[in-house]
């Protein structure tokens, strides 16, 4: 946002506070009629929760729609709760099918029971069709707001329908052509259509090519086949090819966002945030980030148990205590890039689990190079660091490329074995990959200073 823009709406705060305490509801509308329903939503998170609620209230109709569609999940649970039966029946019949079922999912269970029993007609059947899809499916993303034609139609025909109709659909990017039991046949770009002669029929522009989502998919590949075909909108289909809906880029830019947003945090060992980072509490932070924590503390028992192991042994060469960080530090380094490769390229399709032998193949390749190359410059730095005591520098070098090879293939590996266990990978994070290394790299540096040096 312009920073000019910025400035306006930090002094607006002042000023609806102002005219909150003053109960003057025309000059709130007034003066929200100046900004977009993005900037409103913004300004809305940051003023006290009872003006907010009166400054919705005062929003014309269409305005409010706008603005709820922008607010966080949180921030719409907290209004809708204000809100009447007869504003919330207002409000939800407004929404979109999509942004309902959103709100919706994200409601306790008495809470969406109450609104449900609010809607009727049209508006309750989609809502009772779409919850009932799983969590995270497409069928919970989808809109059954479309625009359809028939393939013996003409080009006229075709175009006086989608002015009669289009108003309610989501987007008319994407003209579908069904039959007449509504199976999908084909997908159409509405300038095809423009620009063809008004006599030609539908079927003369189709190809019977197109792509198509089921709505029980993960909501994971609706962000792949949106960014592979590069399409503003895919549609969806059930077991008999049977028109459902259609998934629109906007939802799957907001499924990407809070996808990407999962992995970074699971790869630092937050358990996900379910709302965003400002509305969280002390005590939601805390209980996220403690059960891993916790479980990283145990895990790093091992390493002091393997020090404790040869305690007496290092008590005869206390200087090869003075490379256990060069040498940990590294390890956890290496598996902990390994780790974020094979994570992201799962995550995208890059790689398949079939594909792990030759994934395997290339980091260990990978892997000795990298060993071969880090061992060089720790033998080295052993070297010189213990006034050219070559079996000290013999034990370091051979440290460093066998934990580095073996960091390499456990950040690799962990991602492809939690993934077959139907695991999220990113679960295989940093922190948790530096925890495993730690432990074996250390009983790789011990028991090779034991058979060099002879401890």
């Amino acid at each position: 946002m312009p920073r000019k823009k910025k400035e306006t709406l930090a002094s607006m705060l002042g000023d609806v506070e102002a005219l909150v305490e003053g109960r003057r509801w025309a000059e709130i509308r007034e003066l929200a009629t100046r900004f977009r329903p993005q900037e409103i939503a913004e300004f809305l998170l940051e003023i006290r929760k009872e003006s907010r609620v009166i400054t919705f209230r005062t929003l014309s109709r269409q305005q409010s729609f706008e603005v709820f569609s922008y607010l966080e999940s949180d921030q719409q649970d907290d209004l809708i709760r204000e809100l009447t039966d007869a504003e919330s029946r207002q409000l939800l019949s407004a929404l979109t099918p999509d942004d309902r079922t959103a709100l919706l999912e994200e409601l306790p269970a008495n809470m969406t029971r109450r609104l449900i029993a609010l809607l009727g007609g049209e508006d309750l059947a989609e809502a009772r069709q779409l919850l009932g899809y799983p969590e995270e499916s497409v069928g919970r993303l989808m809109t059954p707001d479309y625009v359809d034609v028939r393939p013996d139609w003409t080009i006229g025909q075709a175009l006086g329908h989608i002015r009669q109709n289009g108003k309610d659909s989501e987007t008319i990017t994407m003209i579908y052509v069904t039959d007449e039991s509504d199976k999908l046949i084909d997908d159409i770009m509405l300038r095809h259509l423009i620009l063809a002669g008004p006599a030609e029929k539908v079927e003369s522009l189709m190809d019977r090519s197109f792509v198509s989502l089921s709505a029980f998919d993960d909501r994971e590949k609706a962000v792949q086949m949106i960014e592979l075909y590069d399409l503003v909108a895919l549609p969806v289909v059930d077991s008999d090819g049977e028109l459902l809906g259609i998934v629109t880029v906007d939802d799957v830019i907001d499924v990407a966002e809070e996808e990407a947003t999962e992995d970074i945090q699971k790869s630092a060992s937050v358990s996900p945030l379910k709302v965003s980072y400002r509305s969280a509490g002390v005590l939601a932070l805390y209980g996220k980030r403690i059960w891993w924590l916790g479980w990283l503390v145990l895990l790093s028992l091992a390493s002091s148990g393997v020090i404790a192991a040869f305690e007496h042994k290092l008590s005869q060469t206390i200087v090869l205590l003075f490379f256990v960080p060069l040498l940990i530090g590294t390890g956890g380094n290496t598996g902990a890039q390994s780790a974020t490769l094979m994570i992201r390229a799962l995550v995208l399709g890059d790689l398949k689990l079939s594909q792990w032998f030759a994934t395997l193949s290339k980091e260990l390749a990978v892997g000795v190079l990298l060993g071969f190359s880090l061992g060089l410059m720790a033998g080295l730095i052993g070297l010189f660091r213990t006034g050219f005591r070559f079996d000290i520098a013999c034990v370091v070098f051979l440290s460093m490329c066998s934990i580095v090879i073996m960091a390499n293939i456990v950040g690799m590996a962990l991602p492809f074995v939690l993934a077959k266990l139907r695991l999220d990978p990113a679960v295989a994070s940093g922190p948790l990959i530096s925890t495993i290394t730690d432990a074996t790299g250390l009983l790789i540096y011990f028991w090779i200073a034991t058979m060099v040096i002879r401890l």
